[in-house]
């Protein structure tokens, strides 16, 4: 089987009604690159039809694979298997609720051809106000304590040399400081304006409630990483 030039990882919970567009989008727009490719869905213990028609595609697509969780671990759980699982030299993300546009895939292959990272700038967001100032707040927070200039973190459409993932910190929450933990393995990270849609099937995952607590402890632990981080530079070695 030939290796794929791209992974597409997309972590799915409960998604069934964005799923089908979601794939007809995402095939056409990497069919259009004339490149070799792979879809990696992870299905995060979803309760709804997600699965059945995530193994729908995967029996009418070969590019397709799928990895089922025993139950709904989260997020970063779902990128970590994604990333261990994926084999093109560029790892995309995105979310499945179709509000990360896959037409804006091209933008971020064409700016990861210079830095390790490119992240997804959601410019317009098409939420409600109290996600809007919610994810403003914590951007802000997030920024000042960690010492980052990123405009969106929250953003799940990003791109990644996969080479740049070997030496990932792997932990509960670790969506959330993608750029930072690049940064700290000393990789070059940038920002491109990306389209983002309204929902149009489900709802939200999470909200102020159930992240806030979380993130700010998840926050102190990575600003500890990267005030403690051991680098060093080798000037000779001697019969090494």
């Amino acid at each position: 089987m030939e290796t794929p030039r791209i992974s597409v990882v997309i972590p799915v919970y409960n998604e069934e009604g964005n799923l089908p567009e979601l794939f007809r989008e995402l095939t056409e727009v990497l069919e259009k690159l004339s490149v070799s490719f792979e879809i990696i869905f992870i299905d995060d213990g979803s309760k709804d039809r997600s699965g059945a028609i995530l193994r729908g595609f995967a029996l009418q697509d070969g590019r397709v694979r799928i990895i089922f969780f025993q139950k709904n671990f989260g997020q970063s759980a779902a990128f970590a298997a994604g990333f261990r699982s994926a084999r093109g030299e560029i790892v995309v993300t995105m979310d499945a609720d179709l509000q990360n546009d896959p037409h804006d895939i091209p933008l971020l292959l064409d700016k990861i051809t210079s830095y390790d990272m490119v992240c997804g700038w959601r410019v317009h967001r098409q939420d409600s106000l109290v996600r809007k100032i919610s994810s403003r707040i914590a951007n802000k927070i997030r920024n000042w304590l960690s010492d980052e200039q990123i405009k969106d973190v929250g953003c799940s459409l990003k791109a990644f040399r996969r080479e740049c993932l070997r030496n990932f910190y792997y932990f509960k929450g670790m969506h959330r400081f993608f750029p930072t933990l690049m940064k700290i393995e000393g990789c070059s990270v940038t920002e491109v304006k990306v389209n983002h849609r309204p929902r149009r099937f489900g709802e939200a995952k999470y909200g102020i409630g159930n992240r806030a607590f979380r993130g700010l402890i998840d926050l102190l632990a990575v600003r500890w990483m990267k005030k403690r981080h051991l680098s060093y530079e080798v000037k000779e070695i001697v019969n090494g």
